[in-house]
């Protein structure tokens, strides 16, 4: 029923199906991705468009650094994030290369599993100190940490010849 209090119904194949007005229909489309093409005409006309703006790698990282357990996240992030943009100026123009969110997201996931495993590593062998797990984070090079993460999730990705590129 809607807000009068009437029944909605609309038919489909032959049938009548009631319509809850609490219920709606999305659809994401990316065209410009790989293999992803436009909505055909017909369907667009059912649906209201909307725009969405690009996001803000730079704050997303920054959050994702953070909620890892890095202190200096909001430095890192104004670090990973323009590696990324030149990885996709100046590496060649292969088919599974990706330096967008969706490549991101995983080498600063990765960076977080290294630091908790150092820090995991640390406290095992001092167990018999008194060394708190705060001062064992401190003492972290938060750098060097995604440096290696991004040496171990995107180095296997890329294409020979791109290494090099990729440590200059």
């Amino acid at each position: 029923m809607d807000k009068s209090g009437k029944k909605l119904t609309v038919e489909l194949i032959g049938k009548q199906v009631n319509v809850n007005t609490d219920m709606a229909m999305f659809i994401t489309m990316n065209p410009t991705y790989a293999g992803r093409s436009n909505l055909p005409e017909n369907l667009k006309k059912l649906f209201r468009s909307l725009a969405m703006t690009k996001p803000d790698m730079a704050l997303i990282a920054e959050v994702m650094l953070f909620s890892q357990g890095f202190r200096s996240a909001e430095k890192l992030s104004k670090k990973i994030v323009p590696l990324f943009k030149l990885c996709f100026e100046q590496l060649s123009s292969q088919s599974h290369y990706d330096f967008g969110l969706r490549a991101l997201k995983p080498v600063l996931v990765s960076a977080g599993n290294v630091k908790r495993d150092r820090i995991q590593k640390i406290r095992e062998e001092n167990q018999n100190s008194d060394v708190s797990i705060d001062e064992v984070a401190e003492n972290l090079p938060e750098q060097e940490i995604l440096v290696q993460s991004v040496c171990e999730t995107m180095v296997p990705k890329l294409v020979a010849e791109d290494i090099p590129l990729l440590f200059r």
